[in-house]
């Protein structure tokens, strides 16, 4: 298709009667995607033509200079704009600040590997000027394929669509997909009910939904990367897993407290098995032994809510060990809390258990809030 084509198609396929008018905002979340930006660039021309689109690289300061060619690009191509997210990771809450910025009245989500097939914006788009609000680029409907994926990747795939039926208010044959396009009222709609937790966030926008909407689906082949290494790795399954959590029970509770609040109770375990070899094997006095245990249940439940609780924003180098001293100044803090709020409480003829479990929440609630605030949640 030519250039003036492809326009052409764009601005009939979204209302316009002038293809220069910006009709569609591309939105592509970055890490590590330097060798795939001027490819993706070049195909998005010969597929949209010459105007009426941007594309806006969500960069989460990759090392390989990511942002920095996607800024080079942008000085010779007013279609580019780059946001280079500096202190914070994640592929849903990148999209979502992507989107915001974006300025067209239709916005599109797609990776920058290249494995989305690019061709299908045009018929997305048709689809979006036809009435749909929301349109998934779907790997499992008839023309669709996900590739030369194992069989593995599949069945975990397939359970995991299986399982977004408990948060989903209408079906969706590829809700896990990351390539898609949305009108920018769904967007406005939902935006602070999105979690922007792991990496779906199409299931995020769709169980964020504030009643059903209008969903259709272009079929196409998941293709091979076409540079670079894939950033799918095990925890992919804990981040979708803490979306689905955060979708049924976060109404209630922030799911980021419960998954705080477990490490905590698995670090009594901890502190207790430390304790125990310390005292018997070592011949430690209590005392000696105790505080020991303490400083090392304190540094495994650091670890531990870094790699999970917080895992978009944790820490890493120097910034690892000034996170650990802050997080163990405020659960000092907090332990003292603990200790004073329970012995207040069984003094004025509380019982011992109710008094117990007060302090235990109190310190619970202030260790959560302190780290998430000075540990977690300041720029690094």
């Amino acid at each position: 298709m030519s250039t003036r084509g492809a326009s052409a198609a764009l601005a009939e396929a979204t209302g316009t009667t002038a293809a220069a008018d910006l009709r569609l905002s591309i939105v592509v979340p970055t890490f590590n995607e330097a060798a795939n930006l001027h490819e993706l660039l070049r195909r998005l021309e010969w597929v949209l033509g010459s105007s009426g689109w941007e594309v806006i690289f969500v960069d989460d300061d990759s090392p390989d200079g990511t942002a920095r060619i996607a800024r080079e690009a942008a000085r010779r191509d007013c279609r580019v704009r780059c946001l280079q997210r500096v202190g914070r990771r994640g592929l849903s809450s990148a999209c979502i600040e992507g989107m915001l910025a974006a300025s067209a009245p239709v916005i599109a989500v797609m990776d920058a590997d290249l494995q989305h097939d690019e061709t299908i914006l045009l018929p997305m788009l048709a689809e979006i000027g036809n009435g749909a609000d929301v349109v998934v680029g779907t790997r499992y409907a008839e023309g669709g394929g996900t590739g030369d994926w194992d069989a593995q990747r599949k069945s975990m795939s397939l359970l995991a669509t299986r399982m977004s039926a408990f948060v989903l208010k209408q079906p969706v044959s590829d809700p896990m997909s990351g390539f898609f396009m949305l009108k920018r009222e769904v967007l406005e709609g939902c935006v602070h009910k999105l979690s922007g937790m792991g990496f779906k966030i199409l299931l995020d926008l769709l169980a964020s939904a504030n009643g059903p909407l209008r969903i259709a689906e272009v079929p196409y082949v998941f293709r091979d990367r076409f540079a670079g290494e894939s950033k799918l790795d095990s925890m992919v399954i804990w981040e979708y897993g803490m979306l689905l959590a955060d979708k049924t029970v976060g109404r209630y509770i922030p799911v980021r407290f419960l998954v705080f609040s477990l490490i905590g109770g698995l670090g009594v375990f901890v502190h207790l098995a430390i304790l125990s070899a310390v005292l018997k094997g070592l011949g430690m006095e209590f005392t000696a032994a105790q505080s020991a245990a303490t400083v090392l249940t304190m540094v495994f439940n650091y670890a531990l809510n870094n790699a999970l609780t917080y895992r978009d924003r944790r820490l890493r180098g120097w910034h690892w060990l000034r996170g650990l001293a802050s997080f163990m100044v405020a659960c000092g803090i907090g332990a003292v809390a603990n200790i004073g709020i329970s012995t207040y409480l069984f003094e004025h003829q509380t019982r011992w258990l109710l008094a117990a479990v007060a302090g235990i929440l109190v310190g619970a609630v202030w260790n959560y809030a302190v780290t998430q605030l000075y540990t977690w949640g300041k720029k690094k």
